[in-house]
């Protein structure tokens, strides 16, 4: 995977890359090994990275990666000063992957990692929670996943087909989440909201 940049902050490189190799631009490098979903490549990954640096308050934070991947979005929400993350995936595969790279980036002792579903995450009270899934288990989720946020704290969903942007969105706007940002991708949107 080649080194590219990803919104104001972030860079992202392959396996054999390195965590320092950003200070001269000023940006906080992510190192991928592939092996699940989630390199930063993908318009929905990059979008997530992209709305992540935009949430205040996420210095000190508690983040949820809920589908996690490769990890990718937990490991950036470390880099850019949260304080700690639990990562969730259903795939054994991913969260091997999302175990490694967090070895690779140096944040594995602050990563907790789950195999299952956000049921299986037994603790609430995320600052932010971030969930690049399939509309479709984005609104099946959204009670749950509503509750896991703080009041206050950020929602970050992606992975939402156009024609699903509607359901999903009154379907947290319904849980009382206040729609913070709106991104239209090429093929998907991109919804940040507020937990009241």
């Amino acid at each position: 995977m080649p080194e590219f940049l990803v919104g104001k902050r972030l860079r992202v490189v392959g396996k054999g890359g390195t965590v320092g190799g950003g200070e001269s631009s000023g940006r906080v490098t992510v190192v991928v090994a592939p092996g699940a979903f989630g390199s930063g490549e993908h318009e929905t990954t990059a979008s997530c990275l992209e709305a992540l640096e935009e949430i205040p308050g996420l210095v000190g934070s508690h983040v949820l990666d809920l589908g996690s991947g490769t990890g990718i979005l937990a490991i950036a929400a470390l880099g850019l000063a949260a304080e700690r993350a639990v990562c969730v995936d259903v795939d054994e595969r991913a969260v091997a992957t999302a175990r490694h790279n967090c070895e690779l980036n140096g944040v594995a002792g602050r990563v907790t990692h789950v195999h299952g579903t956000l049921a299986d995450v037994g603790s609430s009270g995320f600052d932010v929670a971030l969930a690049n899934l399939h509309g479709e288990l984005l609104v099946t989720l959204a009670e749950s996943l509503v509750a896991a946020v703080r009041p206050g704290g950020y929602l970050v969903l992606s992975g939402i087909l156009w024609e699903d942007d509607f359901t999903v969105r009154q379907r947290y706007e319904v849980l009382g989440c206040s729609l913070e940002s709106h991104r239209f991708l090429e093929e998907y949107a991109t919804l940040v909201f507020r937990r009241p």
